[in-house]
């Protein structure tokens, strides 16, 4: 089985267990993901790998990270993650990733992520539920962070925060790769 088709069975269950645990029915999901009753049901049957962005909705609807919705095992108290375990989740034929490399669901779901945005590239997130918050510090580059349309430029060594629940940019505009690693705070679904 190849890494993509375990990692298509592995957010299935995942899927499944975690709706299952909110006692969210396929129609609740959907409506509060804003992703489709028939995607919801093709990720459950492993019969499609949904987009990153379709993903983060669908864990911010169940109020856990993405690296759960992933995550193949549960570990014990302290949970190593060797760096070919790491979940390379966007990537640009530039060169731009973002790669998740750990993720709790203690007190709430919080990612810890390492991203390389490549001259003239970008990514963009839809708002994650009110409380969110996402901390950055870029070690390479100008990160240009737009939060809610308003840019904002972060050279190396510098670091921000803000309020997730609005839409939200990182954009390399300089010539540099970025290099940055951002923590991503979900508050728990109640």
């Amino acid at each position: 089985m190849s890494d993509l088709d375990q990692l298509t069975q592995s957010l299935a269950r995942n899927l499944k267990r975690w709706r299952g645990e909110r006692g969210f029915t396929l129609d609740t999901l959907a409506t509060r993901a804003g992703v489709s009753r028939g995607m919801i049901i093709q990720i459950e049957q492993a019969r499609t790998n949904p987009s990153v962005g379709t993903t983060v909705k669908l864990a911010d609807a169940l109020g856990v990270s993405i690296a759960t919705l992933l995550d193949q095992e549960q570990g014990p108290q302290v949970r190593l993650v060797p760096e070919e375990q790491a979940v390379r989740l966007w990537s640009t034929e530039a060169g731009s990733h973002s790669t998740l490399l750990v993720g709790t669901e203690k007190r709430g779901p919080l990612e810890l992520w390492s991203w390389r945005l490549m001259p003239g590239d970008g990514s963009t997130s839809d708002p994650h539920p009110t409380g969110t918050i996402e901390l950055l510090h870029v070690t390479a580059g100008v990160l240009t962070l737009v939060v809610d349309g308003e840019p904002h430029p972060v050279p190396a060594g510098a670091s921000a925060t803000f309020e997730a629940h609005v839409p939200h940019a990182y954009r390399n505009d300089g010539t540099e790769p970025v290099e940055m690693t951002l923590a991503v705070s979900v508050p728990p679904v109640v």
